[in-house]
């Protein structure tokens, strides 16, 4: 990056410590802020800093702090200025239990006991936590998998507003100081197995916040829809009915060609859907029939993938894409679909592009690269020792990968045409959740912590 971003970047950051939130609301900011789930549009990129190679939680090493959050949560961190948001679900069980790992046991966990659905906010420079807002007290109204937790959909926020969606417990939105501005009973989200009823896995997808309003996919057993609402008042603008099964990725933004579009994944309809009046503008049938990951867009390509069943596809759409675009039988493109990959996709990992080319990983850490715009594989190489479990998405930035195994792990990958592993570091917990960056600093979400990582300047 040359010096006159870097010198913007430092600005912002300093607006970020001393001037108030409402000042600062209108700046992108991409390598300060990381909004939602996988930061701004999901890209799951932050530039503009040095970023950390190496580190050893349970060593300290390069460790800039860590604070202890109670519960389970798969939520990631959000971030704006120096304002950091995770939710957590604590159970009235003293070891409520989380089973990670590759295995394929599709039962809920037997937990009726009260349950407490929490907002942090804590100091990014810090880690202090600055507030804490119980959203909801009570029984679960919905089970969740072994492998799930009750919080498991990350937050967002504008700079205004923190937005926490907790599933059929509701949604809720503050303030930057905490006050709860509104909140909304959406009713019982029955997200499960579609094929076994009485297998209830808890709710996933993560609100997003665009200029005012928010977007949710509510894919669940029965009543599954697409919304927006007021980011004022919780108003529902429109909502859009899909015919689909649970699905438990969250929806995308994009603006193209004089239009604002909202991309969902699916396992009957992935689709596109304007995101001013929610009416449909594309269809897309075929694909893995427990869709989690988030689709994300780069080189005028929205990138859709899933795997489960019958189909495990990586789709490239075009984004001025309209009407029915589903692919004809034994063909891989159309006028709409640049390039499909019929067995390449991935069950529970978001994908990356960085660059020219598009990281794709399967949750038993088979990474894949391709060209992002053609489709061409460029390599694959395993990550871990395939016994070990991924569910949480990369990120990238300072022309590095960084990949979380289930066991904590994090395995930090060179970008580009040659799999490099550049290091593999331990976090020393169960690590699920996505992690974020803001200005070249780490922030880790494991089963017990939050954890900022920091390299060191070499000589100190």
């Amino acid at each position: 990056m040359n010096r006159l971003a870097l010198r913007l970047a430092s600005i912002l950051s300093l607006l970020a410590m001393l001037l108030p939130v409402s000042l600062i609301k209108g700046t992108t900011a991409p390598n300060v802020n990381w909004p939602a789930f996988r930061g701004s549009n999901a890209s799951g990129i932050a530039e503009g800093f040095p970023t950390p190679t190496r580190w050893n939680v349970p060593a300290g090493e390069n460790v800039k702090w860590k604070t202890a959050i109670p519960g389970l949560g798969h939520s990631s961190p959000v971030i704006w200025g120096n304002r950091l948001f995770v939710t957590t679900a604590i159970s009235g069980q003293t070891d409520p239990k989380l089973r990670v790992g590759l295995y394929g046991d599709i039962r809920s966990v037997d937990d009726g006991t009260v349950h407490k659905w929490i907002v942090y906010c804590l100091d990014k420079r810090t880690g202090k936590i600055l507030w804490e807002r119980v959203a909801y007290t009570g029984v679960p109204k919905i089970k969740r998998h072994t492998k799930a937790t009750h919080a498991s959909s990350t937050p967002a926020t504008d700079g205004r507003h923190v937005v926490a969606m907790f599933g059929s417990e509701g949604l809720y939105c503050y303030d930057m100081n905490g006050k709860l501005l509104w909140k909304k009973d959406l009713g019982v989200l029955d997200s499960g197995y579609y094929q076994v009823a009485s297998a209830q896995w808890g709710f996933g997808s993560s609100p997003i916040i665009f200029k005012d309003k928010i977007f949710l996919q509510c894919d669940v057993q029965k009543g599954s829809f697409v919304a927006a609402l007021s980011i004022k008042d919780g108003r529902e603008l429109w909502r859009t009915p899909r015919e689909e099964v649970p699905t438990w990725g969250s929806p995308t933004v994009s603006q193209a060609g004089g239009r604002t579009l909202l991309f969902v994944n699916g396992y009957k309809h992935i689709g596109g859907y304007d995101a001013e009046t929610g009416k449909e503008v594309w269809r897309l049938k075929g694909g893995g029939d427990i869709p989690v990951p988030t689709p994300i867009v780069a080189h005028n390509l929205v990138f859709i993938t899933n795997a489960h069943g019958r189909m495990a596809p990586i789709y490239a759409v075009r984004l001025e894409a309209a009407g029915d675009i589903s692919l004809a039988e034994n063909t891989t493109s159309n006028k709409h679909v640049a390039w499909m990959l019929p067995r390449d996709g991935a069950y529970m990992i978001t994908p990356l592009v960085y660059g020219d080319y598009l990281y794709v990983s399967k949750d038993n850490g088979v990474l894949s690269c391709f060209e992002a715009r053609t489709g061409t594989r460029v390599y694959q190489e395993r990550l871990g020792d395939g016994k070990t479990g991924f569910t949480a998405s990369p990120v990238a930035g300072d022309g590095k990968l960084y990949y979380s195994s289930e066991d904590g792990d994090v395995h930090v990958i060179k970008a580009g045409t040659k799999f490099e592993m550049l290091a593999k570091n331990s976090m020393g917990e169960v690590c699920m959740a996505t992690p974020a960056i803001s200005e070249g600093v780490l922030f880790f979400r494991t089963q017990g912590h939050v954890v900022s990582i920091a390299e060191k300047p070499s000589g100190k």
